[in-house]
């Protein structure tokens, strides 16, 4: 018997590794070489892999395809039709599998409904990516980044509301207490 849940409609190729407590739901595919990690979601109609790590607490909602390329860290939210891309310039004729580029979501950040990431991104801890954005360059941490493409139009905190700052420069949510040094986020934990 497992210790994580998956639909019967959907597929696990060899070589997978699913971490306890990991949900999988219906018309998914996991391809080979692909390592989930512990007490992930994946919505209906999922495709993940080949050759993909995704860490512990991540949740993908419906009709999410992640590539080859993608790396994703722990506690990431992908939101329902977002997209990733693994290669600049595609051509259906033309193979370019040794060209995908790597793209990174670090920690805790969320990316939204309908967004697209194109390859080779970072997309640091705890950024949010509005819905229907596209990030086409690295995006800092704690940025909130909306609009095609997408750009910087405030900064949030762990729990991903909008930070506003004090006088002083000063923000703070439950988590952390937020401070801009050099257009950079400087963040002391609670």
């Amino acid at each position: 018997m497992s210790d994580y849940r998956l639909h019967e409609s959907s597929y696990v190729d060899e070589d997978v590794e699913i971490g306890a407590g990991t949900r999988i739901w219906h018309f998914c595919h996991l391809l080979p070489h692909t390592r989930i990690g512990k007490n992930c979601s994946f919505g209906q109609n999922c495709v993940v892999g080949p050759n993909v790590n995704i860490g512990d607490g991540v949740k993908v909602q419906n009709n999410v395809s992640i590539y080859e390329g993608v790396e994703i860290e722990d506690d990431v939210f992908l939101g329902p039709s977002m997209v990733f891309t693994n290669v600049v310039n595609p051509r259906a004729f033309i193979s370019r599998k040794e060209e995908f580029r790597k793209t990174l979501l670090k920690r805790g950040c969320s990316i939204g409904a309908n967004a697209t990431i194109v390859c080779g991104v970072t997309i640091g801890e705890y950024a949010l990516v509005g819905a229907g954005a596209v990030v086409t360059e690295d995006v800092k941490p704690y940025a909130l980044m909306v609009g095609v493409p997408a750009r910087r139009i405030g900064w949030v905190g762990i729990s991903g509301s909008t930070l506003t700052f004090d006088e002083e420069g000063t923000a703070e949510d439950e988590f952390a207490t937020y401070r801009i040094v050099d257009d950079e986020m400087k963040v002391t934990r609670k």
